[in-house]
């Protein structure tokens, strides 16, 4: 029995690459986004992220599966509708406030867990994003941060083979 070469995926001459490619670029016509898809910014599975108003720049993980994005909130605390929060000690101890603008049940294998969401810019490559974050204290978990679908879809393709692709460069002001 004749055996075949192996290719790694995504590589030119793979048929699997190729077939994903293919189904990509019909998901995004069929989704009218193709026009746009110029515009995506391809990320992969990890990337820094910066969050211009705790002025400091964290890793975070790409997950596709999440709808939502989740930020470490150590020592949080709610009050007249302001969250009161620090991230992790490693990317510093500001204390940083923020507008409750809503609240959400995250379920996952502990449980269903009530949690505040806040609006706030991220800076993922080239693009700075307004976008709702929810807060966890994510103690224990290797990313602070969790990039979910809400931030992802219209801004990025996630190519999930590659890591740190698109380093933040934002614009200063958001458009």
């Amino acid at each position: 029995m004749a055996t075949q070469p192996h290719t790694p995926a995504g590589r030119e001459g793979d048929a699997g690459g190729r077939a994903v490619a293919a189904l990509l670029v019909i998901a995004l016509a069929g989704s009218g986004m193709a026009a746009g898809a110029a515009d995506l910014v391809v990320i992969g599975a990890v990337e820094d992220v910066a969050l211009p108003a705790a002025g400091v720049t964290l890793p975070a993980r790409v997950d596709t599966g999440a709808a939502k994005s989740s930020l470490a909130a150590r020592e949080l605390s709610v009050k007249d509708r302001v969250a009161q929060f620090r991230l992790p000690e490693e990317y510093g101890t500001m204390l940083l406030r923020m507008r409750v603008v809503s609240w959400v049940n995250v379920h996952s294998n502990l449980g269903t867990e009530r949690r505040p969401v806040v609006e706030m810019d991220l800076c993922v490559g080239s693009k700075r994003l307004h976008t709702r974050v929810n807060l966890d204290d994510r103690a224990g978990l290797k990313f602070p941060l969790l990039i979910g679908r809400n931030t992802l879809e219209g801004n990025f393709l996630v190519d999930v083979q590659r890591q740190h692709t698109a380093p933040p460069h934002c614009p200063a002001q958001r458009p």
